[in-house]
């Protein structure tokens, strides 16, 4: 069976603190080649003369690692610069068949996979509108789907370097409308056993809360590589958020943070009690049955009756009545560069739910600086995206748990 790697829902022993972790020099090796390939990935072709100056690494490392990288095959050689004095430089680039991931996101009412290469570029994808998936359910499709995108990959079979896994906290304990009884299976579902016999191979298995690999994706493959710093908001059958800060996922305490979704509101207009009460596909999908219209795929709402329109505009007039009090506040005591909103809400909704949050987030004038708030880059695949990158960030790209000792089992 693969291994499973450490993830939100581990229960971590904490070290004394990241002020007190050091780094040894085949840890700051590594952490340099994952630099450089994460140089070469998002600022790609580029020279190795580039390499160095951004990077701050001499010219005989960058030239050893780059070497390492070559025969690895992660990097191509691209072509030489033209018009330069002397020797022209040679371009590096992310070789895109050099390494892929697949990334899984399961939740009350799909499943969906996605191969993804190491450039972000969705290779293959499948997915399944199934109302709460039992782990038979998503074990089954998985490893049909799964085989069957490696069965029609081109040439050598792709160099897989492991599978994400994302799912909401608590997906077998909230209580949501038409959740079945046997669907509390999944507190104790082993998803490490569940994706073992998938692949003819043994992968690694790394596991990750939906909306935070929502917002890792969004770092690595959307607006966050130009602004590292948001709050990111996950609008699906249920309601999710994540925090990075300067290019860090925030986990908090318990690894609990950015549970936008539990937030307790109080409004006259819903008997709602909790923000995901009414801010999620789950909500819309019941406000719509309130009203005699029947929906259950999120590409439904597209081909709705004017009635069934109406209802949908009064669910984003006090979806964004509700959520302007949180995103103050996330300003207020955080102040990230933006606010994100992605999910499974088609795009069309997404863009006039974020539009009327802005209208009133306008008429707010006593607090010192409050976010844009964005569709999300990485909306609708955002969650099985980010799954799919989690092998990457484990194994070859730059992050603080792979330079510190901070986050050991």
């Amino acid at each position: 069976m693969p291994s499973l790697e450490l993830s939100r829902k581990s229960n971590r022993k904490r070290t004394a603190g990241a002020s007190l972790s050091g780094a040894n020099l085949e840890r700051v090796g590594d952490h340099n080649q994952r630099v450089i390939l994460q140089a070469i990935r998002v600022g790609g072709p580029i020279t190795r003369v580039t390499l160095a100056q951004i990077t701050g690494l001499t010219p005989p490392a960058v030239a050893n690692i780059t070497k390492r990288l070559l025969d690895d095959g992660l990097i191509l050689e691209a072509g030489r610069v033209q018009g330069a004095r002397g020797q022209p430089a040679m371009n590096l680039t992310i070789n895109p068949d050099g390494c892929l991931s697949i990334g899984v996101n399961i939740d009350r009412d799909h499943i969906t996979v996605v191969m993804l290469d190491l450039l972000g570029a969705v290779r293959a994808r499948a997915s399944q509108e199934i109302e709460f998936p039992l782990p038979a359910d998503v074990a089954k499709f998985c490893k049909a789907q799964i085989r069957k995108m490696l069965a029609a990959w081109k040439g050598a079979p792709p160099r897989l370097s492991g599978i994400g896994v994302a799912l909401p906290d608590d997906l077998g304990r909230v209580d949501l409308p038409h959740r079945p009884g046997d669907y509390d299976v999944w507190s104790t579902a082993d998803i490490g056993k569940l994706m073992g016999d998938i692949l003819p191979q043994a992968l690694p298995v790394f596991l990750e809360n939906d909306a935070a690999a929502a917002a890792l994706g969004e770092l690595q493959f959307g607006h966050g590589l130009r602004r590292p710093s948001f709050f990111y908001v996950l609008v699906s059958s249920g309601l999710g958020g994540g925090l990075v800060i300067e290019g860090d996922y925030f986990r908090g305490a318990q690894g609990r943070s950015g549970e936008i979704g539990f937030l307790p509101i109080a409004s006259p207009e819903t008997p709602a009690r909790a923000l995901q009460e009414v801010v999620s596909l789950s909500a819309l999908y019941a406000h719509l049955e309130a009203g005699g219209i029947v929906v259950t795929r999120p590409d439904q709402l597209g081909e709705l009756t004017p009635q069934g329109q109406a209802l949908v505009e009064d669910w984003i007039a006090l979806s964004a009545k509700l959520l302007v009090q949180p995103f103050v506040s996330i300003s207020c005591l955080v102040n990230p560069q933006a606010i994100y909103v992605g999910g499974r809400l088609p795009t069309d909704l997404l863009d006039r739910l974020v539009t009327a949050v802005n209208d009133r987030l306008a008429a707010i004038v006593d607090v010192p600086a409050l976010a844009r708030v964005e569709r999300a880059a990485t909306s609708a695949d955002g969650a099985a995206m980010g799954a799919a990158l989690l092998p990457f960030m484990a194994q070859l790209l730059p992050s603080r748990a792979a330079l510190m000792k901070t986050g050991a089992v």
